[in-house]
């Protein structure tokens, strides 16, 4: 499968609070919904969902990182969607945009210390 992402991806899970903006054309009810991140790069984020989220739905999404446990607040709009098990798990990839600057170089400072960390621990948790 070729790769379409446009920056590098820190596979981390982080806790995520989602909020629903606006849907595509099947909104789900619930407007917040806590879950986690698979991935995150300074441009999207590979998430977990209890609800299925419509492709182009447009999503608040505040972050709590783990090691820092700092929240980084993004919007993002979801570009797939992945059903795990039907009607209880999904997994979608989100790519952010207009995202405050601020966010995005707390995140990306993030990215970049963990993957220098975990290449000179060897592979082994940062703190």
């Amino acid at each position: 499968m070729d790769e379409r992402r446009k920056k590098p991806r820190l596979e981390e899970e982080n806790e995520i609070t989602i909020t629903i903006v606006s849907g595509g054309g099947n909104s789900p009810k619930e407007k917040i919904i806590y879950n986690h991140s698979k991935d995150i790069s300074v441009s999207g984020a590979g998430i977990h969902a209890h609800i299925f989220l419509p492709v182009n739905t447009l999503l608040m999404i505040e972050m709590t990182l783990k090691t820092l446990r700092q929240i980084i607040t993004v919007i993002g709009k979801v570009k797939w969607i992945k059903v795990v098990f039907e009607d209880e798990s999904y997994e979608a990839g989100v790519e952010f945009f207009n995202t405050p600057n601020d966010a995005i170089k707390k995140l990306s400072e993030y990215i970049s210390w963990k993957q220098k960390c975990k290449s000179l621990n060897k592979g082994s948790r940062c703190i």
